[in-house]
Order: structure tokens, then sequence, then C-alpha cells
């Protein structure tokens, strides 16, 4: 697949995003579900998670 524009060079990389948040959403549900782990464990998770796209996927998009 070749893109030459830079929307959809954009529109492709949310879709991996989107994708991403999903399979990693259902990583954390599965964990809390079965390991019981805490909530607060969960959340610095997420967090680390956001903090990496902010600081390595975000510029790719500027």
């Amino acid at each position: 697949m070749v893109i030459h524009d830079t929307i959809h060079i954009s529109n492709v990389m949310i879709v991996f995003l989107c994708l991403g948040l999903v399979l990693i959403g259902g990583l954390l549900v599965t964990m809390r579900l079965r390991h019981d782990y805490h909530p607060n464990l969960i959340g610095a998770l997420i967090g680390a998670m956001l903090c990496f796209l902010l600081l390595e996927a975000l510029p790719a998009l500027t």
C-alpha cells in the first residue's frame, strides 16, 4: 500500500492507535480478572502507555 498524502498517513496512524488501545485494554481487563491486580497498578500501566504515546508517537504525527 502506497500512501502519498499526509492526511492518509495520519488516518492510518490513528487507526493503528485505536487498534492498539483496544488490544491493550483487553489485556489489562484480562490481567485484572485473572490475577486480581490492584486497580492502581492498572492505572499506572495506562499512564505509562499514555506517556510513551505522548513522547514517541505524537511527534511523528506533526
